[in-house]
């Protein structure tokens, strides 16, 4: 039984872990989240961009089952368990330190990669059924219309001179009409390549925060953890010195 001040820290680390049960749960719900929110703009990111939220899950549900391995071993006084949680709990910071590394030198690549999607996908529009649903999704969701400005649908898209898809009008237009540029109280006249872009960066800024808080509150875990497996052995080393 550990005693003074390591009974402390005992109890902290198990108030950690339950923190990382959490953090684990959070994680797996915010991977899920991107997944399902982001799944309708799958034609205008690369695969590596769905990479980052099936990562998130992965970490998630080793962070969950870690955090219950270190719980049993604070309780429990098991100095082989929570030397084993240290060690799992350092492999998980260095997980996220390097996916966040990756993730920020590959933040440069979003704008080539969406204004390569976002041309290639536009004029695709009125052949391809994912593709243009893909599109109303975004222009709906993000308030937009092409990729630069409705006038890109005049260029790029096939549509005759002041008409753009009717995902591109505030309000949807009535069967018998379409939307008209000339309307320009009724559309949206601010283009999708910028508005995608900010969403997708500022996302990652906020998600890369949060992961950055909580790679520092694991490091502090280990440091109790460290101690408290160093007075665990000690207590050991008391009670084998007692009995001979």
């Amino acid at each position: 039984m550990v005693s003074g001040g390591m009974t402390c820290v005992k109890y902290l680390l198990f108030l950690f872990n339950l923190i990382f049960a959490i953090t684990g749960i959070v994680f797996i719900s915010v991977g899920a989240v991107i997944l399902v929110v982001y799944n309708g703009y799958n034609n205008f990111v690369d695969s590596w961009f769905f990479a980052a939220p099936v990562l998130m899950i992965i970490v998630g549900v080793i962070v969950f089952l870690v955090s219950f391995f270190g719980c049993c071993g604070a309780v429990k006084e098991n100095h082989c368990m929570i030397i084993t949680f240290s060690v799992l709990l350092l492999l998980i910071f260095a997980l996220e330190l390097g996916a966040g590394i990756t993730g920020y030198m590959m933040r440069g690549e979003v704008s080539n990669m969406l204004e390569n999607r976002l041309n290639s996908t536009l004029r695709a529009y009125n052949t391809n059924e994912d593709i243009r649903r893909s599109w109303d999704i975004m222009q709906h969701d993000l308030q937009c219309c092409g990729i630069d400005g409705f006038t890109d649908w005049q260029r790029y898209g096939g549509y005759s001179p002041n008409n753009a898809p009717n995902s591109c009008c505030k309000e949807i237009p009535s069967p018998q009409n379409k939307c008209d540029s000339n309307s320009i109280n009724t559309i949206y006249n601010e283009g999708c390549m910028n508005k995608l872009q900010s969403a997708i960066e500022s996302n990652a800024m906020i998600l890369g925060g949060v992961g950055i808080g909580i790679a520092l509150i694991q490091l502090i875990g280990v440091i109790f953890a460290c101690c408290l497996a160093r007075s665990i052995r000690r207590e050991y080393e008391t009670v084998e010195t007692t009995a001979h």
